[in-house]
């Protein structure tokens, strides 16, 4: 019934060691399909039609595996890639291009998910095009094969070929992908007889088979030979060993003879499943990307996690699921099963109950991911009350196993994130769900490493935002993106964003979200060489920071007033805000801010030709770095001391200056280096004792909270 991946060594992607579900293997013996098997390897060494008219070919060659949800499409090419993988020494990658729901995936969440497996940078808000024009250009040099499972049409499949006839590319689709040249199609059918009573031995073992061949032939026929109904023929003989194989047949006639077999043996199986067996079948329809676990099924049917558990073994010992290879116990809906499940689902629940179990699942997932994140501040005791406070059942027992939970689920996570957002019903606790799931991500990936997958989650609660008429989250969401679009270089887009963020700031009378984007409006200006509006964007901010008695903010914009006016040639404006950046980091006693204002002052005084005063200033400006023990500060001075000397023809006490500044960096980079050893060994022992702590810290996270960081 499943489509198990059988090539478990090969290069995967987030989804790795998971397949549509609805194939003609058993862990990984594969049965039949012996031709199809010849035809498939015959078709990558045929000449194609460029080969044959004399031209080089320019792109992958597509071999195509069609056929319907539960006839053994994935399981097919899953084995063919096993047998063929070793010609293609760069690795398999493998995409699902279809959701359990039968939504499309889109291409730009495709084409990144391949870059990470790639090992390869995926810039964070990269459009389609973009991204898809980034991973061609990654395959360009490589020897590799690319698994396109469940493709809904040639688009999908041709945005992601690879520009180079040394990669192979095996597409699994239900239909021809028209618009696609010189593809090879492989269509499917049912098992052959051998394959199909074999595989029904497999789960009842033989004596039942030999006992009545006729009638086994007889249920074969019945189930169209389709692997997936067979599969789950046999979980039902095997859930009644005292049941005859030609007493299933009668079941099936007595069901509704119009019907599909998968459809009619789906119904039958559930039927004869005890109550809350049955229930939790029919909500695993609900459960995000097709993916559950324990605590995903308990959260669903508001049962305990062992109880969820015990139903999870047993629906995937009858059929229902397959598991998924994971470091955690984690199973997968099958394909052909999840558009089945949820008409099942209508019709025996109401749909206040649905609801409610959609609801159960994001909140324990909720509270799974504050657990997550608070395990990661253990420094902190309010945060180690609130770990202790929760129930056993939703604590882990190390950093290091919330990390790979992290890991492992981030896919369905983000699935949950999307779904609920989608609902509409569920706003609220979509917030909180898409918030937590920001902190946690940061806390254990950092927001370098997280950012692409936070990029799509502030999208998401935008919209949400904008829905809903919330501003203040709007200008939160929208800042955050802009920060990202910033950081990937993309500085139009991110002025749009923070235009945006300001008005949103405005419309909820929010006084730190407008003046965060009044000095991001100004420091978008800045990167596009636009001074002038830089420091008048500066300049709005700051009045709004002054008016608020916010001291430290103004003292730091007034450094960046000085800067645009810097840059802008304009030194004696860039000196006195200097100067009163300078007296700003006195009244707050910042002896640090007050040596790097005086380094900038001398710095300016450089550039306005007035070397005797940069002289002193720079000289003031090191003691009070010594002060501050900042020792690159120091060394930096007294290299620009060294170069202001050389100016006013002092070469040998330059000389002295610039010998300090190197004895000072060596010296700094051997501490650097012993801290980074002794870093290393305390991170090994706290690794040994199962005691280390994410790799990243909050910092970023507006998420829906509103937590932004300058």
């Amino acid at each position: 019934m499943t489509d198990q991946a059988v090539d478990t060594e090969s290069t995967g992607m987030a989804e790795e060691g998971r397949a549509a579900a609805d194939g003609a293997t058993t862990g990984h013996r594969f049965l039949g399909r012996t031709r199809e098997l010849k035809e498939l390897c015959a078709d990558i060494e045929r000449a194609g039609l460029d080969t044959i008219s004399g031209r080089k070919a320019p792109r992958a060659r597509v071999l195509l595996i069609a056929g319907r949800p539960g006839y053994g499409r994935t399981a097919l090419a899953e084995e063919f890639v096993r047998q063929v993988s070793g010609r293609y020494p760069d690795g398999v990658l493998r995409a699902r291009l279809t959701e359990p729901g039968g939504t499309p995936v889109p291409t730009e969440r495709t084409a990144r998910d391949l870059l990470t497996a790639l090992g390869l940078p995926a810039p964070a808000g990269a459009d389609e095009d973009d991204l898809a024009a980034a991973l061609r250009e990654a395959l360009a040099g490589r020897r590799a094969l690319l698994l396109l499972d469940d493709a809904a049409d040639a688009e999908q499949v041709d945005a992601l070929l690879p520009d180079t006839p040394e990669c192979l590319v095996v597409a699994v689709s239900d239909g021809p992908l028209t618009g696609i040249a010189d593809v090879r199609p492989c269509t499917l059918g049912g098992l052959d007889t051998k394959s199909a009573l074999e595989l029904l031995t497999r789960a009842i073992g033989s004596v039942r088979i030999t006992v009545d061949p006729r009638a086994a032939e007889s249920l074969v026929e019945e189930c169209a030979a389709q692997p997936a109904a067979l599969t789950l023929a046999g979980g039902w003989l095997a859930a009644h060993p005292k049941a005859a194989v030609a007493d299933l047949t009668r079941h099936l006639h007595a069901e509704d003879a119009e019907g599909p077999p998968l459809t009619r043996l789906l119904r039958l199986s559930h039927d004869s499943l005890p109550g809350a067996t049955a229930r939790m079948l029919r909500l695993l329809s609900l459960a995000p990307a097709g993916l559950v676990d324990p605590q995903t099924a308990s959260g669903l049917a508001g049962c305990s996690v062992d109880a969820a558990r015990a139903a999870l073994e047993d629906l995937a010992d009858l059929g229902f699921l397959h598991a998924v290879d994971s470091p955690l116990p984690s199973y997968e809906v099958p394909g052909c099963l999840h558009p089945l499940l949820r008409p099942l689902a209508e019709t025996h629940d109401r749909p206040a109950e649905l609801q409610l179990a959609r609801a159960r699942m994001l909140e324990r997932t909720l509270r799974l991911l504050q657990s997550c994140r608070a395990i990661t501040e253990t420094d902190n005791p309010q945060a180690r009350e609130k770990l202790l406070g929760m129930p056993r059942a939703l604590r882990f027992p190390s950093p290091r196993a919330a990390e790979d939970w992290l890991r492992v689920r981030r896919p369905a996570l983000l699935a949950a994130a999307r779904l609920a957002v989608a609902d509409g019903e569920l706003d609220t606790l979509a917030r909180r769900l898409m918030s937590q799931l920001v902190r946690a991500m940061v806390a254990h990936f950092g927001t370098h490493a997280a950012a692409p997958d936070l990029y799509g989650i502030h999208q998401l609660v935008l919209g949400v935002a904008e829905r809903r008429n919330l501003p203040r989250e709007k200008a939160a969401a929208l800042l955050n993106l802009g920060d990202l679009d910033a950081r990937t270089g993309r500085t139009a887009a991110a002025l749009r964003r923070y235009r945006a963020a300001l008005d949103a700031g405005r419309q909820a009378n929010d006084p730190y979200a407008t003046g965060r984007a009044m000095e991001s409006v100004g420091g978008a200006h800045q990167d596009l060489g636009d001074h002038d509006r830089a420091a008048d964007w500066y300049g709005r901010a700051l009045a709004q920071r002054l008016a608020r008695d916010e001291r430290a903010d103004a003292a730091r914009l007034h450094g960046r007033i000085a800067t645009a006016h810097t840059y802008a040639g304009r030194y004696g404006e860039a000196l006195r805000n200097w100067r009163s950046a300078l007296a700003g980091y006195r009244r707050l006693d910042d002896v640090a801010g007050q040596a790097r204002a005086l380094s900038e002052m001398a710095r300016v005084q450089e550039y306005a030709g007035r070397p005797e005063e940069a002289l002193y200033t720079c000289q003031e400006a090191v003691e009070w770095a010594r002060r501050a023990d900042d020792a690159r500060l120091q060394a930096a001075l007294h290299l620009r001391l060294a170069d202001t000397l050389e100016r006013l023809g002092d070469p040998a006490a330059a000389r002295l200056h610039r010998g300090t500044a190197e004895r000072m960096l060596g010296e700094e980079l051997s501490d650097n280096d012993n801290k980074n050893n002794q870093n290393n060994e305390d991170c090994e022992d706290c690794e040994n004792n199962d005691n280390n702590h994410g790799d990243g810290v909050g910092d970023g996270e507006i998420a829906t909270e509103h937590e932004a960081n300058a």
